[in-house]
């Protein structure tokens, strides 16, 4: 069975490659591709990875995931619940904060941050286990780090920084 990660990673491929309509459908795909999920798993794995609908020509509507959407805020209960499952640690300096997360996460926790409208956070630049964030002078990077390893639920003496 695959882990969570490797799960997101082929529904955010499989939802590039095919016009899927439904989560019925999203699980036979990942059948198909050797993953078993069940529907509530599929669900779940959607909201994290900030999938939505939209509308295709010929009315359908299928899922797309959004590579940057600053409309569509995340709420701050689903911005901890990815901050908690997925940084590792987070350390500052001047400016720049620097997060860490397991290979193949840093994408899903960027979005959700860049999504999240926090106060002092200007952007994120995501690889694969490590995202740039940079914040405001009005807050600095002492105090962003702080902020994320709060909603992380990393103590403040771990992850380094300032």
């Amino acid at each position: 069975m695959a882990v969570k990660t490797q799960r997101q990673q082929k529904i955010a491929e499989l939802i590039g490659k095919h016009s899927v309509t439904n989560q019925p459908q999203l699980v036979k795909l990942l059948s198909k591709a050797g993953i078993v999920a069940t529907q509530a798993t599929v669900s779940r794995d959607l909201e994290d990875l900030g999938a939505v609908k939209v509308r295709v020509p010929g009315g359908e509507s299928v899922y797309a995931i959004p590579e940057f959407a600053p409309a569509r805020l995340a709420p701050e209960d689903q911005l901890r619940r990815v901050m908690g499952e997925w940084v590792a640690e987070v350390k500052s300096s001047g400016p720049m904060v620097v997060v860490r997360t397991p290979p193949g996460c840093a994408h899903v926790v960027a979005s959700a941050l860049d999504r999240s409208g926090l106060k002092g956070l200007i952007g994120t630049v995501a690889g694969d286990d490590t995202i740039f964030c940079i914040a405001d002078e009005s807050v600095g990077g002492g105090k962003l780090a702080a902020h994320l390893r709060e909603l992380s639920g990393i103590a403040t003496n771990k992850g380094g920084g300032r």
